[in-house]
């Protein structure tokens, strides 16, 4: 389990295809804290500590054909920030809000207004979740934590604080980038219920 509270903004050293499958060799400060078979959310995604590389300060994780498809891990590329979260401790604070690592929708950055202090991001997407985003209600975009600013069927809108603006890949988002979207799990058990999917 996961907070959204974005931990580093760590560096993608390298992409490699691996049949289906997609590694990625990660660089942050916290490299010599880890240990294989930990997970670490990226940019949302719960992925899977595989190999540790002291020496050069990275590790390697592997995104699955499905994790890809579901995801905006394929659009990644080297160079490029992506944001890292270790997972919760059991005696910690829950400073932002129940996260999974399992992105439910892709969305795409439609636009992006500086507010002079602060930035309000505009996501859309197909709609299929239209009754999960509510205003003032919490969602997880690219692995951080954010209040919902407007709710509309098809989009949403959410404003970033300069430090988390500075300190994750907002800085690097522009118009027509996608992000990953996990809804607030509260509410995916309350539409479930409310539809009559638990038996």
């Amino acid at each position: 389990m996961f907070t959204g509270i974005v931990e580093e903004a760590g560096k993608i050293v390298s992409l490699a295809k691996d049949k289906s499958n997609l590694r990625l060799s990660v660089a942050c400060s916290f490299v010599s804290q880890i240990k294989i078979d930990q997970s670490i959310a990226h940019n949302g995604v719960c992925l899977t500590v595989v190999e540790i590389n002291l020496n050069e300060n990275y590790y390697k994780v592997i995104a699955v054909e499905e994790t890809l498809k579901k995801t905006n891990m394929s659009f990644l590329k080297q160079g490029r920030i992506v944001n890292l979260e270790r997972c919760m401790l059991a005696n910690g604070r829950l400073d932002g809000h129940i996260v999974q690592g399992h992105v439910d929708a892709v969305a795409v950055c439609t636009g992006i207004e500086d507010l002079n202090g602060s930035w309000k991001f505009i996501f859309e997407n197909d709609g299929s979740y239209k009754n999960l985003v509510v205003q003032k209600g919490s969602v997880c975009v690219n692995g951080v934590s954010l209040t919902v600013v407007d709710a509309e069927p098809h989009k949403f809108s959410v404003v970033v604080i300069p430090y988390t603006f500075e300190h994750t890949n907002f800085c690097e988002l522009r118009a027509g980038d996608k992000v990953n979207v996990e809804f607030d799990i509260l509410g995916k058990y309350t539409v479930a219920y409310m539809a009559g999917s638990f038996t």
